[in-house]
């Protein structure tokens, strides 16, 4: 099986132009690959970190090295665009990078 993995973005927008709900749906993606710190506090991954568009829409963008270091993450974050049918676009690893 060959794979391409590579660094990308989740957009909170529908295949079909639909706004994706709920609103704070990066949030919550984000939390889920989040940890706490030597500071006891919470502390988002540097491979899965939010953002938004130009446009304002939401996002999440997955640094393709999360795959080196936990695959089934990595898997399940695309799974989880194709599940809910949102718009993914690749971006080169400069731009990735935290």
């Amino acid at each position: 099986m060959n794979q391409n993995i590579q660094s990308f973005v989740i957009i909170g927008v529908t295949t079909e132009g639909k706004k994706f709900r709920p609103s704070d749906w990066a949030d919550r993606l984000c939390g889920i690959m989040s940890a706490f710190g030597a500071d006891h506090r919470m502390m988002y991954s540097p491979y899965v970190r939010p953002g938004c568009t130009l446009k304002g829409d939401k996002t999440v963008v997955v640094d393709a090295r999360l795959y080196d270091i936990e695959p089934l993450a990595y898997k399940f974050l695309i799974n989880f665009a194709n599940d809910n049918d949102l718009q993914m676009e690749p971006i080169d690893d400069a731009h990735s990078a935290v």
